[in-house]
């Protein structure tokens, strides 16, 4: 079993050990509930996965008769790196961004934006690809995709929780008190937890990604352009995507938005770092 294949086993029993904690605030019943919604979407997020982030980007199918020149890189890096060809997905977004998902490489997805159609030159775009080919091949976009879905479903169920248990009633008034105090803190605190796993895991990620990018090319200079244009770009064309598919993205998306306490929740190593690692060849 692969070291990436043990890190989604953690994940999965992570986020559902945190669904079902937050059943157990509402006594025995909740449990349950907690326990069969963690089932269903731990399994639909493994499943599945590809599909929510091809809807959250808005993203289409291309074949080689829409995209040729998209196709014929992603073909071309797909047998260089030994790893089987990808379904190929456009993003109508303009901003210039890409990310690669699925459950195995088998079944995997690689989504370019129109933006980077536009706005990179063709070995840059050959370098964001093999970034992305080499997520494909190190098959750790399991790990992404599935972090990104359950961190949704972990927010959406908080916030169920906390509803449930304003306007649910209890069984007595301090049970109620309890339940409704435990509801909010989770409400609040589990997104957190989410996305702090996700931090940990996209952060060590995209390092590996752009250093195996860098060996199939022979070079990190054409990444390194892109990640600089990429990253001017998404400081000043928004994007409208979800903040926990925010990760999968090869620069995060959401770099333009003004959040307190940002480099303190960042889901991506800084882009100065990994241009200047690339660069380097650290």
């Amino acid at each position: 079993m692969s070291k990436n294949t043990v890190k989604t086993f953690v994940l999965l029993a992570a986020f559902g050990g945190l669904i079902m904690a937050i059943g157990s605030l509402f006594g025995q019943t909740g449990l349950v509930i907690g326990l069969v919604l963690a089932l269903v979407m731990v399994g639909g997020s493994y499943w599945f996965s590809d599909k929510l982030a091809v809807a959250s980007a808005g993203a289409q199918p291309v074949d080689e008769r829409d995209a040729p020149k998209l196709y014929a890189i992603v073909r071309d890096l797909s047998q260089r790196s030994g790893a089987p060809m990808p379904r190929v997905y456009l993003s109508p977004a303009a901003q210039p961004n890409a990310f690669a998902t699925g459950r195995n490489p088998e079944h995997a997805v690689v989504c370019v934006t129109h933006g980077l159609m536009q706005v990179l030159d063709d070995e840059e775009i050959r370098g964001v690809l093999a970034h992305e080919m080499s997520h494909v091949k190190n098959r750790d976009i399991l790990i992404g995709s599935v972090a990104a879905a359950l961190a949704m479903a972990i927010t959406f169920v908080a916030r169920m929780a906390m509803w449930g248990a304003l306007f649910g009633g209890g069984g007595g008034r301090d049970s109620e008190g309890g339940n409704v105090f435990g509801a909010l803190m989770l409400a609040i605190l589990a997104p957190i937890a989410a996305l702090m796993i996700q931090m940990a895991i996209s952060r060590s990620r995209e390092y590996e990604a752009d250093h195996s990018g860098a060996e199939l090319l022979g070079t990190g200079e054409p990444l390194a352009r892109a990640l600089e244009k990429i990253e001017r770009y998404a400081k000043q064309v928004p994007m409208d995507v979800t903040p926990a598919q925010a990760t999968a993205y090869i620069v995060n998306p959401l770099t333009g938005r003004r959040v307190e306490f940002a480099n303190l929740f960042m889901t991506h190593p800084p882009t100065a770092d990994r241009i200047a690692r690339l660069r380097s060849g650290a």
